[in-house]
């Protein structure tokens, strides 16, 4: 399934969007990256992949992008709604305009992309939409309460999304992973101390921060993610999820089979082996 189709990829300045946009690329497809920063996309460009200035907080970029992709391409056959951060931080430290912010990134944005592309996908009878979410989407953490937040509406809206569009010809597949070597990493360690790092919750960041770095090095290279994606791009039926990368399917399974209690006595035990 490749067809000269045309996939539109956000957040692939770096990690496993740009990751995809490769692959994708040498697979045949044909790849539009969107990114905030054109210039951290050159390598993009040199490889034949069609870069796009986006930002999915501003509406007009978004709005221009789609637009302009339709009108170069005439349809956009796939969207990848990759873009996302993770701030960390005590629920009672965190602003509630970073934790705004957060929810324009990681669901707001991803939501009004994927009302842009939509009629251009009904109008075709056919598409596939890409939500890469995490295992943060079903478990938990201190110190993540908006980031988890973010990505547990996440699941629960593609999995009605999934619904409304099933008889337009239209998939919806939520992409899980676990430990990625990305800067996803660096940017939550930086909020999280910035937040929290000095507040009545400073021993439980730390700990977190410190479990983090440790984590980075045992994480999984972005590709691990790329190639799922890929799989789920070609398959003719895709599953509704996929679980990738260091840990994940190993945790979702913990996180299914312990109650509530179980699961924060086992999370707040190993927090503690990163004091």
């Amino acid at each position: 399934m490749t067809n000269g189709k045309v996939v539109l990829i956000t957040g692939a300045s770096s990690g496993i969007g740009e990751a995809t946009a490769i692959r994708l690329k040498e697979a045949g497809f044909i790849v539009y990256a969107a990114a905030r920063r054109l210039d951290r996309m050159k390598g993009l460009k040199d490889r034949g992949i069609h870069i796009l200035k986006m930002d999915v907080t501003d509406d007009a970029s978004m709005v221009e992008g789609v637009e302009s992709t339709i009108r170069d391409e005439g349809r956009i056959d796939i969207l990848v709604n990759n873009a996302g951060y993770g701030s960390y931080g005590a629920l009672e430290d965190v602003p509630l305009s970073e934790a705004t912010y957060q929810f324009k990134v990681n669901v707001f944005g991803l939501a009004r992309l994927t009302q842009l592309v939509l009629p251009s996908m009904r109008k075709n009878k056919c598409g596939r939409i890409i939500n890469i979410s995490s295992i943060g989407g079903k478990i938990y953490e201190p110190m993540g309460s908006w980031y988890h937040a973010t990505k547990f509406a996440l699941e629960g809206l593609s999995d009605c999304l999934r619904l409304e569009v099933k008889d337009f010809g239209i998939d919806v597949v939520v992409i899980e992973p676990g430990g990625i070597k990305t800067e996803w990493e660096g940017i939550a360690i930086e909020n999280l101390t910035k937040v929290s790092g000095s507040t009545a919750y400073k021993d439980l960041a730390q700990m977190v921060a410190n479990l983090f770095a440790a984590a980075y090095k045992q994480a999984s290279s972005p590709d691990v993610i790329a190639k799922v994606i890929e799989k789920a791009v070609r398959a003719k039926k895709p599953k509704t999820r996929y679980a990738a990368g260091a840990g994940a399917r190993l945790i979702l399974f913990v996180r299914e089979v312990l109650s509530d209690r179980a699961f924060d006595r086992l999370v707040l035990g190993f927090m503690k082996r990163y004091k």
